[in-house]
């Protein structure tokens, strides 16, 4: 008698033989997604501003076994972008998956208070101390810039490529900022609220040339950046870090591979077809409490 044929087709991955790229590739969310699309078959390229981070990440990569080609890119320099693409589509083939993670903030754009004092406007100022009124243009600007235009330029370059193709899926990291201003951090806030806005046009836009564009928005992880906003010297929890835990029902902060289902759903042509123009917040319930 013949063995019946399975009713199950082998389950391969979304992701294998394709190419993805990652920018903002050296950071700690970023170079994990960036490993777990290489660890499911794909090849992938690590953009981003300091050669010798994505080189620890592509190492990492290729012991396992995965493709990694590193290149340092600065974002928003669409010359610089589009040869990187070039380079990129040379040596890995024609990105399918985009992934902006770039982004960040600048300390001359935080302010150090947390609402409008009256010093902030006196003749003297408290040593340190710095309101709206103090903040750097320049960096106000800076900050605009990376996260807008540093989504923006890479959509522009590998999405052309990716709309003469027919197809792919494009993903956006936004933040907590996009939902609510945090305090003291006004342009990061700003910048990262336009990035949900423009991931919900650009997904209306490409949806002819069957590219969908979603985006996901971390809650609070602990990294190299955060690390010293959040915990003390001693690995206790600062002032604005207890108050983050106050906020947050899970009552601890994310830890990288948490944020991976998300984006590798999210990505997935099969599973999120139909899925286009949503940010998703990973994030331990943060934007679901008041606090109190």
């Amino acid at each position: 008698m013949r063995a019946r044929r399975s009713l199950f087709k082998m389950n391969t991955s979304p992701f294998t033989g394709k190419t993805a790229v990652v920018t903002g590739a050296g950071g700690t969310l970023c170079s994990a997604v960036a490993k777990e699309l290489a660890r499911q078959g794909a090849r992938v390229a690590l953009l981003g501003r300091t050669l010798a981070s994505l080189e620890a990440v592509a190492a990492e990569i290729r012991a396992a076994g995965g493709a990694a080609l590193p290149l340092a890119c600065d974002v928003i320099d669409a010359a610089a972008v589009e040869r990187a693409r070039a380079t990129v589509t040379r040596e890995l083939g024609a990105c399918h998956f985009l992934i902006n993670g770039a982004g960040g903030n600048q300390p001359d754009a935080v302010t150090t208070l947390t609402e409008f004092s009256p010093t902030e406007v006196a003749a003297e100022k408290p040593a340190g101390q710095r309101g709206f009124f103090d903040l750097s243009l320049a960096k106000f600007d800076d900050v605009i810039r990376i996260n807008t235009l540093g989504t923006v330029i890479p959509c522009q370059v590998f999405g052309r490529e990716m709309a003469a193709l027919g197809r792919g899926s494009i993903l956006n990291f936004a933040s907590m900022n996009s939902f609510r201003p945090l305090t003291r951090v006004p342009a990061y806030a700003m910048a990262k609220a336009g990035v949900v806005n423009f991931t919900q046009w650009l997904a209306g836009y490409l949806a002819p040339a069957n590219i969908r564009v979603n985006g996901v928005a971390p809650g609070f992880f602990v990294n190299d950046r955060s690390r010293k906003i959040l915990l003390t010297p001693d690995g206790g929890l600062s002032a604005r870090g207890q108050n983050v835990m106050g906020h947050t029902p899970l009552k601890r902060f994310g830890e990288a591979h948490e944020l991976l289902g998300a984006v590798c759903w999210l990505l997935d042509d099969a599973k999120a077809g139909f899925v286009t123009g949503q940010t998703i917040a990973v994030d331990g319930g943060f934007l679901a409490s008041a606090g109190i």
